[in-house]
């Protein structure tokens, strides 16, 4: 295979010190003055609405889209697309609605939020929940896959990979959210610039023609030959059904996948709750538009490596270890295809995605650990300075434990988009139901909330392992299943919000305060009438 050569290096290199030495020196800067826990965690309001869009892209996209999705789009086509274009749509939604319940009610985390509506037992499970998913699943996905992609580029120690990957996140990390905010600008121009390097090179490779005139006619062929790569929604007989079945991605599960991950994640709110109302919004459809683009960066590189392998190219190199195609394998391919210069500044882009995410991971990591368990049950008369001390020390150690655990996860065996999506979906929808509930009907009681959150959790881990009754669950689609079990908790909480005495707890909620300005207005029509026209034109 392919290595990187000096070109490769000094372009990565370059994005290195910039990102790296950015971070080092606010990091230094920030050492002189004592610094409060809303500015590392929240970045107190300093982030404009392009950092903060960036941001949730940058943490949003890393190894698991690149790999996981282009390899996606190698087997079943631009249908992956729907948690990209789904997740645009879920935004706009979360811009208006989500928002303003947040920052009306000075919500700074996740378990914050359920201990105000609820109480404290119900943010303290949902606290440790969220921990050991995002230690156990998502670093550890991101970290492994993230190494994995790298090492194969490279040729670089796959545990070497994962050491400098981590300790690169460190350093952006302990500089706060603020750090990670505009380190995330960068990162998101090398991830879209590089991303799409490699697609318009993919695309002119399939035409065997160069500049826009090959990227056109290498469309244009893939859509001839390939059509059935060119379609959003698969009937019953399709062998991806299973993974995305019909219309439920545009009418079921998929909007509870989407809704609990942007608007229910500290991951990823954590971006905009430091910033006010106008800001987080414009912020928000910023990232909308960019989740337009993903699919033209993370899925058509694979639709174009599938183009490419139907004409004999790299069949040895598709091969896994079993003999058998390794459709995660298209991205790398590809990029062994590129040259000098162009293949590091691809290189660069995978990396910032993985790095961007690895940060922002443990920085909402740091900020569970620290203001919801140990200043509230721990250190509870603990110093601004230390509290920003654990947070530091917190992402250090989640970082271990990621790189210690990872081996040992299973990530590899199922794929780690499939993975992360389905460790995930057994907390989503009680997660989901409980957020939706608590927002929108006062009734709405914190034992209903417990059994949305626990329960909801045994019954999705029941239907996965096929031990609920009524049916055989290994049968019913994933997101079906998701759907389900979401409908079970609303029910379940509906009836003891009527039958249990009201706890009188809900939120600071007024009409106007769902009314967004007119740009914001005008930006997120032309959201929807983009996607309205994508899901229309690749029916």
């Amino acid at each position: 295979m392919q290595q990187l050569q000096t070109l490769d290096y000094i372009v990565f290199f370059f994005y290195f010190i910039l990102v790296s030495g950015y971070g080092y020196w606010i990091y230094q800067r920030k050492r002189s003055t004592v610094a409060s826990t809303k500015d590392f965690f929240l970045a107190e309001g300093s982030l404009t609405w392009w950092a903060i869009g960036a941001s949730l892209i940058a943490s949003n996209i890393s190894a698991e889209q690149f790999i996981g999705m282009s390899g996606n789009g190698f087997s079943m086509g631009l249908g992956i697309s729907t948690y990209e274009w789904m997740a645009a749509a879920t935004l706009v939604i979360v811009a208006v609605f989500f928002m303003p319940i947040y920052l009306k009610n000075k919500i700074y985390t996740m378990p914050q939020f359920l201990s105000q509506r609820y109480n404290p037992t119900v943010s303290l499970i949902m606290a440790v929940f969220w921990l050991a998913l995002y230690i156990l699943v998502n670093l550890t996905s991101i970290l492994y896959l993230g190494a994995l992609a790298v090492s194969g580029i490279s040729g670089l120690d796959f545990q070497f990979c994962m050491i400098a990957l981590a300790v690169f996140a460190i350093i952006i990390t302990v500089g706060g959210m603020k750090v990670i905010g505009y380190t995330d600008v960068i990162q998101v121009f090398f991830l879209v610039i590089g991303g799409l390097a490699t697609t318009y090179l993919a695309v002119n490779l399939v035409s065997g023609a160069d500049g826009i005139d090959g990227v056109l006619s290498g469309i244009k062929m893939m859509r001839e030959n390939h059509d059935d790569h060119f379609h959003m929604i698969f009937p019953k007989t399709s062998p991806f059904y299973m993974q995305l079945p019909g219309l439920a991605v545009l009418l079921g599960g998929m909007w509870i996948v989407n809704l609990n991950y942007w608007g229910c994640n500290q991951y990823i709110t954590q971006r905009a709750l430091g910033a006010d109302l106008k800001t987080a919004r414009n912020g928000i459809l910023f990232a909308a538009f960019l989740k337009l683009l993903m699919p033209v960066i993370v899925v058509l590189p694979g639709i174009a490596a599938y183009a490419l392998y139907s004409k004999g190219m790299f069949q040895a190199e598709m091969l896994g270890a079993d003999g058998s195609i390794n459709a995660d394998k298209a991205y790398p391919v590809l990029l062994n295809l590129l040259p000098a210069g162009l293949k590091g500044l691809s290189f660069a882009a995978l990396t910032a995605a993985v790095v961007a995410s690895l940060a922002g991971k443990a920085n909402s990591i740091s900020t569970i650990f620290t203001l919801d368990i140990f200043k509230n049950y721990i250190g509870k008369n603990a110093d601004e300075k230390t509290l920003v001390k654990i947070g530091r020390l917190v992402v250090v150690i989640s970082m271990i434990l990621a790189i210690l655990v990872s081996p040992y996860m299973g990530i590899d065996k199922k794929g780690g988009f499939q993975f992360i999506q389905e460790m995930t979906g057994l907390l989503s929808p009680g997660i989901f139901a409980s957020f939706i509930m608590g927002f929108f009907w006062k009734r709405t009681n914190s034992a209903g909330a417990l059994f949305a959150i626990v329960g909801g959790f045994l019954i999705a881990l029941a239907m996965h392992n096929n031990y609920f009754p009524f049916a055989d669950w290994t049968q019913v689609p994933f997101l079906d299943r998701m759907g389900l079990v979401f409908l079970i908790c609303v029910a379940v909480m509906f009836i003891l919000g009527l039958v249990l005495p009201d706890e009188k707890k809900g939120l600071a909620i007024d009409a106007s305060m769902f009314m967004p300005h007119r740009t914001f207005v005008i930006g997120a029509l032309v959201v929807l009438a983009i996607i309205i026209f994508l899901y229309s034109h690749f029916w």
